[in-house]
């Protein structure tokens, strides 16, 4: 998919500083709050019209947090969040609640994010009813027809969840998103609670969905391989930040940000001849706190290329053309200049 090239025209969603801290209580009744999960920390990006932008990282680096912030489910800490040119931070409840039907969210677990005592009708029907967008037969019939739109028989509708495969409640899950008719949906995680062989029946419904209403995505997910498949850009977060920014191509064949690259070199490669020739990183510790995170890049006490500079100043989101990376010294470890000691040996952060 050919898209503009960065013109803020091209952009239906412009998130800037995005931040958003969760309070820790601490002492009797927890009613003391002497710390903050810093869960998203300052995020910055665009979603262009009719894209799907990837957002990727491992468990805990707020991925999810940045969709629910997005969608203003969580109320962000601070940032703005600007949808076709409104700034939902700003927005009353009244008036957040008359644009809630252009942005909607699939969820990730299918068993959870259905009401088990609701029929298949009141589930798929509640955005109409929200909006007064139909109402008798017309709310029945709009009901079927995004049944049918989804792959599901529009005899469903009396039905209960309990009543349905993981793969068939995510459907009704994709047509609640669709009841309103949004331009933008967050796809958090949609396809990690099903098994591998309706993975795929998902991910070509979500694409033919795309492409004939229009749709814009943000896809939350950890499973490279389908990111790879499905967006035409991706951004990687780690620890509440974003460390790389860039479209797909590039991002899987020239990573520029270590985390990046070590993310891509633990995934596996079908061919054993690639498998076997490539390079692995691995990296050492864990994924630090994000109540008192490293100061400096947050990645470098795990980070194979470390350098002292790493751990005193935070490396902003430099942009290379439609290439962006946080990282002090990418150009040094792509031209090889910067290489990563050998195992064993300390890196110069500490």
């Amino acid at each position: 998919m050919n898209l503009p090239n960065g013109r803020a025209d091209g952009a239906l969603l412009h998130v800037e500083g995005l931040t958003m801290h969760f309070p820790v209580g601490s002492g009797w009744g927890l009613r003391r709050q002497r710390s903050w999960v810093r869960a998203v920390d300052g995020v910055s990006f665009e979603v262009r019209r009719g894209e799907t932008l990837g957002l990727v990282g491992e468990s805990g680096s707020g991925k999810t947090t940045v969709g629910r912030a997005i969608l203003q489910i969580y109320k962000p800490t601070a940032g703005s969040v600007v949808f076709d040119g409104v700034d939902l931070t700003r927005l009353a409840a009244e008036q957040l609640r008359r644009r809630r039907r252009d942005f909607q969210m699939i969820f990730q677990d299918p068993y959870a994010s259905l009401d088990p005592r609701a029929k298949v009708i009141d589930i798929v029907g509640e955005p109409l009813d929200v909006h007064g967008l139909a109402r008798g037969a017309d709310r029945r019939r709009r009901v079927a027809e995004l049944l049918e739109q989804v792959g599901l028989n529009p005899a469903f509708v009396s039905r209960y969840p309990h009543e349905f495969s993981g793969g068939q409640r995510q459907r009704i899950g994709v047509a609640r998103a669709l009841a309103a008719s949004p331009r933008f949906i967050v796809c958090d995680e949609p396809i990690s609670a099903l098994d591998v062989s309706i993975q795929a029946q998902i991910i070509n419904l979500l694409e033919r969905l795309q492409e004939q209403l229009g749709l814009t995505y943000l896809f939350i997910a950890h499973d490279l391989a389908v990111v790879r498949h499905i967006c035409d850009r991706v951004a990687v977060m780690y620890l509440g930040k974003i460390v790389e920014v860039a479209p797909r191509v590039d991002i899987y064949e020239r990573p520029r940000h270590p985390y990046t690259k070590a993310l891509l070199s633990a995934a596996p490669v079908p061919d054993p001849k690639i498998e076997r020739a490539r390079e692995r990183i691995i990296l050492t510790g864990d994924v630090p706190s994000p109540i008192n995170p490293p100061a400096g890049c947050r990645f470098h006490p795990r980070c194979p290329f470390a350098q002292p500079k790493c751990g005193q100043e935070e490396p902003p989101l430099e942009a290379d053309g439609e290439h962006q990376v946080a990282c002090h010294f990418w150009r040094e470890i792509e031209s090889g200049r910067l290489r990563a000691p050998a195992p064993g040996v300390a890196t110069g952060a500490g």
